[in-house]
């Protein structure tokens, strides 16, 4: 094949925070990259797909690609939410100019880039959590079922347990620390304004406590130090369940990743292998895929 017929390659990663592209050459090198607002299934089809395609049309414009070049490139999209019922579908119907477009989950997609396209495994600490692997065309799959009767360790799950803790500090059941004084000023002492804020909260109003938490932890705040505690136990075991189902590598990814490291148990630590790159790079290895005419995932 010559170099005017060589094929382009474009990974999208779109999440609750952003969306980021990424355009290859055949040889890996970076043409063109572009950046946009949340592209989450949650937000719709339609207002996720307009967000991917802002990234794109700058990453195509940074790339200088004509309308014969795009119509070369091979497109794998990650998106938040893309286990929801029919959401593959829909994206699927969507119309494209490119040679080829697979659409996967952005947790299929950073475990693709964080094992190079190799089977593996990640466990997400972040506002939520979750055990994610790719074995032997296998999907694994633990915990993430939602918060809060889920996401076991994530950020969500520790502010929820530094809220409760505060409360029961508040009444005199558990001694008082400087984390739980700092939790209950937040409402103003007052656990009736816990319980209004409760009826509104989401996971990230949660999630927001976390910092906090992890900060008291470091400067050996007892009721902390127990939460964060509780918390890398959970990952603990989800890395383990992971191994145990078969996954040969597991890299912990997240925005509480390194953070709760080193509150994980030592056999915990020393199993986990560091990514070798991230969802972006999973996307592109799933455009390569689908361009050699392989199964994607």
């Amino acid at each position: 094949m010559s170099d005017g017929e060589s094929h382009f390659y474009l990974g999208v990663d779109g999440g609750g925070t952003g969306c980021r592209a990424r355009i290859e050459d055949a040889a890996g090198a970076v043409l063109g990259q572009g950046l946009s607002g949340p592209a989450t299934t949650r937000l719709g089809v339609e207002a996720a797909w307009a967000s991917v395609r802002r990234a794109v049309e700058a990453a195509i414009e940074e790339a200088g690609f004509s309308e014969a070049e795009i119509a070369r490139i091979h497109a794998g999209i990650g998106l938040a939410g893309m286990r929801r019922k029919g959401a593959i579908e829909a994206f699927q119907a969507l119309s494209h100019p490119f040679a080829s477009i697979v659409f996967a989950s952005d947790s299929d997609t950073a475990c693709l880039g964080a094992h190079s396209g190799l089977d593996g495994a990640i466990a997400i600490a972040g506002t939520g959590s979750v055990g994610l692997g790719l074995v032997e065309g296998r999907h694994l799959r633990i915990g993430g079922y939602g918060f809060p009767i889920s996401d076991e360790g994530s950020g969500a799950d520790i502010g929820l347990n530094a809220v409760r803790a505060a409360l029961q500090g508040h009444d005199g059941r558990i001694p008082q620390s400087a984390l739980l004084t700092e939790v209950m000023r937040r409402f103003d002492d007052d656990p009736a304004e816990v319980v209004a804020w409760m009826d509104r909260a989401s996971a990230t109003d949660y999630a927001t406590f976390a910092p906090m938490v992890l900060r008291h932890a470091d400067q050996g705040d007892g009721a902390a130090r127990r939460i964060v505690q509780g918390a890398a136990a959970e990952i603990d075991m989800l890395v383990r369940t992971l191994f145990d189902q078969g996954a040969p590598r597991v890299t912990l990814l997240g925005g509480l990743s390194g953070p709760l490291e080193p509150w994980l148990s030592p056999d915990v630590r020393r199993r986990l292998k560091p990514a070798d790159g991230d969802a972006v790079d999973g996307a592109i290895i799933l455009a390569r895929r689908a361009a050699e005419g392989r199964t994607a995932l």
